[in-house]
């Protein structure tokens, strides 16, 4: 049986407390937030509402939270599913906040505490052995909505039932990836983390390397977040990574490496100057007239970020596999290559060395951070990648004695198996545990159930007579492989299956269209070719919305400009919540041709009531500014308030539950006797539409709000989105409005500022404005 969720009490209104509140809300759940009193209460929530980025989905989940004191909301604790502590972090305090909730508790009620490290039993020592059993640690990462990592902590009183049901409302409600730690200081990924960004500040001061040198060498390059360490520490907070350090040095008595969290001393001059990051406006990093400027450790003087001067640097940016990158960067020759073999050595050998003291299971702990600190592979993997062997043979380089864990994978080569089995501590190896709903195109590949492919897209065969299109280019930016792959597969599907499902398991389902090709071919003078390249777009999105079968299209991450129109074109949309869609075209000076105008244009007239008279105009103008702004859902719940979501369309919390969630309602719809939508004609507004945008567009360019260019972009806009120079209340085919995107696309691609526009985003990722 399903877990239910229905209300929460968060206890504590801080910056941590209320933005669990806000994700508890998003996830539909009533929350009562608690703290001294209301008016404190209502402080917090009051701060979340405003947090950027985003805490809510949609302005309107606020009104789920509702706020008191501790005395007079504390009865909320009787009805409520789940109890969230997330006050101060002392001991003290929370234990005897724990002593009032227990008066106000029901059996039944989970209760857990979101401490980053206090012992989770000591505080409930003295409850009753009831409420100790419904008691655990649940330690969300910071910002709650948006980092994936929930760490979940039992106690010996923790029944099993109740850490499992916690579990899975976390997964399937909260949209979480759970991983199961124990009671030991600052748990696992912070245990690591910190560790390891520790361990690279000294280390910097031992070689001799700059802050923007060192975040140069510990992001991408070895697979970590663009924010690498420095400008990580920044966002997170020196004064946070002061308060876990510290914690973890006075309660590791015994840890080899405990120095490692001793701060060095430049650190502790800029905590006594309190230059905390960006909380305090300038920390590893300060922005000055314009420039950023960097931090030098040795002086505490702001100078000019000094890059890397480095071949094998230059070289590793060039390399997409990830063992080649590493290696061309650890064999060269110079201090930054002696950084990270030491940096590297010393942190895989801490993480071996703490299982199974902070966790049971080396997929937790990697998990821990690829979810908590966004790595690409987590610490055990890191092994597997470079070779176990290898690596063992740098801690005796560096007098580093070999982790009990380290021997048993010596002998046997890696600690995962392609058979899908891992090392276990003291018993060999076996099969990995399986979450339960997710399932990858990878682990359908690795069953053989890949039909056909290409470099762009693959076609999967999903189960319960249902096939799939998976996007694996590079960022699947939209040109001929996808394109092919998507013909293939409605036509497939149309014949031998019952149901269609796109999707990806990468982190963003489209970024668009190949804007470099497009000028290629424009530079060229290929019109020919190009008519033809949108034509097929307009084709393949036609076959997908009059397939016979559901076409049930699965967005996560970014779903851009031609992304977003593949989206339109669904039966359905099963969209991650954390699904940024929008018709972007404008900023590089184009409109949507792959049917996006259409569909807007369609959608528009389809929210006109059936006989009864009524304006069109602000249906319209709500259609035509989605497009023209060029507006980004910040979520799905989002996309759904700017239309680009229907109503009918679904969402799902946890992105790694995506795939098979759409499976499931491409077979629902099947079983449904789903049919395709009629292609009735579309009643457009004409003269009298373009009249409006124009009223509209003239007040915007005398307040000098755009420029030439974006009023010709708008105006090809607004002539498509009107059906042209006919009457108001015209109805007119799809395929006559998707002439009229083609022949204004491929107008304003012939447009010198067009150009301009895209290519200066593929230069700097920025829009420009000419």
């Amino acid at each position: 049986m399903i877990p239910h969720l229905s209300k929460a009490v968060v206890l504590g209104a801080g910056t941590m407390g209320a933005q669990i509140a806000a994700h508890l809300a998003n996830a539909g759940v009533q929350v009562t937030l608690l703290d001294l009193d209301r008016e404190t209460s209502e402080q917090g929530l009051k701060r979340a509402a405003k947090a950027r980025p985003a805490a809510f989905t949609s302005a309107g989940r606020q009104r789920l939270v509702a706020t008191a004191g501790f005395d007079d909301g504390l009865a909320a604790v009787s009805e409520a599913d789940w109890v969230i502590e997330a006050i101060v972090e002392r001991l003290e305090p929370k234990r005897e906040l724990l002593a009032r909730v227990e008066a106000a508790w029901r059996a039944g009620t989970i209760v857990s505490t979101n401490t980053s490290g206090i012992p989770v039993a000591q505080m409930v020592a003295g409850r009753s052995s009831e409420f100790a059993r419904h008691f655990l640690g649940s330690h969300f990462f910071n910002p709650p909505r948006y980092l994936y990592l929930l760490e979940l902590i039992p106690t010996p009183h923790t029944d099993p039932a109740i850490y499992a049901r916690v579990a899975e409302l976390a997964e399937r409600r909260l949209g979480k990836g759970v991983v199961r730690a124990k009671d030991t200081p600052a748990f696992i990924a912070n245990r690591i983390g910190t560790h390891n960004l520790s361990l690279a500040v000294r280390l910097m001061l031992k070689y001799e390397l700059s802050v923007a040198e060192v975040d140069e060498l510990t992001g991408p390059l070895i697979g970590r977040p663009r924010s690498a360490t420095f400008r990580t520490l920044d966002l997170v907070g020196l004064d946070v990574l002061a308060q876990v350090a510290a914690h973890a040095y006075q309660s590791l008595p015994e840890d080899p490496e405990r120095e490692a969290f001793k701060l060095p001393e430049p650190l502790t001059g800029m905590l006594e100057r309190s230059w905390l990051g960006e909380k305090s406006g300038q920390g590893f990093y300060r922005r000055q007239n314009g420039e950023i400027l960097a931090l030098d450790l040795k002086t505490l003087e702001y100078r000019p970020r000094r890059g890397l001067r480095s071949a094998a640097v230059e070289l590793a940016r060039g390399l997409d596999d990830p063992r080649r990158r590493l290696d061309t960067l650890l064999m060269a020759d110079e201090p930054a290559a002696r950084f990270l073999h030491e940096l590297l050595a010393r942190s895989l050998c801490y993480a071996a060395g703490r299982v199974p003291e902070i966790a049971d299971d080396i997929i937790d702990v990697d998990r821990a951070m690829r979810w908590g600190f966004g790595w690409e592979r987590g610490p055990f993997e890191t092994w597997d990648l470079l070779g176990v062997d290898r690596v063992k043979q740098w801690l005796k380089e560096f007098g580093l004695e070999a982790p009990p864990l380290l021997q048993e994978a010596a002998g046997q080569g890696s600690f995962y198996r392609r058979d899908g089995t891992r090392l276990a501590p003291g018993r060999g190896y076996s099969p990995a545990p399986v979450r339960q709903g997710v399932v990858t195109f990878a682990d359908h590949r690795a069953a053989g159930r890949k039909l056909a492919g290409n470099a762009g897209a693959s076609l999967v065969e999903l189960g319960e007579g249902i096939l799939g299109v998976e996007l694996h280019g590079k960022l699947n930016i939209l040109g001929h492989d996808i394109m092919a792959m998507l013909h293939q597969g409605v036509e497939r599907a149309s014949r031998e299956f019952d149901g269609l499902v796109i999707a990806t398991d990468a982190v963003d389902f489209s970024a668009g269209a190949n804007l470099m090709l497009l000028l290629i071919e424009a530079d060229e003078g290929n019109w020919p070719e190009l008519d033809l390249m949108v034509r097929q777009f307009q084709q393949v999105i036609t076959a997908l919305r009059r397939s016979p079968v559901p076409v049930v299209v699965a967005p996560r991450g970014r779903a851009l400009a031609g992304g977003c129109e593949l989206c339109l074109a669904g039966s359905v949309v099963q969209a991650a919540a954390e699904t940024y869609l929008g018709l972007v075209e404008v900023g590089v000076g184009l409109i949507p041709a792959g049917g996006g105008t259409t569909e807007m244009a369609r959608r528009a007239a389809a929210r006109l009531p059936d006989g009864v008279p009524a304006d069109p105009l602000p249906l319209l103008r709500w259609a035509f500014e989605t497009i023209a702004l060029a507006k980004v859902s910040t979520s799905a719940e989002e996309a759904r308030e700017l239309g680009l979501l229907k109503e009918s369309d679904r969402i799902t919390m946890n992105a790694d539950r995506l795939l098979l969630a759409a499976r499931a309602t491409a077979r629902y719809l099947a079983d449904q006797g789903y049919a395709p939508p009629p292609d009735a004609p579309i009643r457009v507004m004409g003269r009298k539409g373009i009249a409006a945008t124009e009223a509209i567009l003239y007040n915007l360019r005398t307040g000098q709000q755009i420029s030439d260019h974006d009023l010709l972009v708008a105006r090809r806009l607004a002539h498509v989105m009107c059906g042209g120079d006919i009457p108001e209340g015209s109805e007119v085919a799809a395929e006559y409005l998707l002439d009229l995107e083609r022949e204004a696309f491929l107008d304003l691609l012939g447009q010198p500022k067009s150009q301009e526009r895209m290519r200066h985003i593929l230069k700097t990722g920025k829009p420009l404005r000419n």
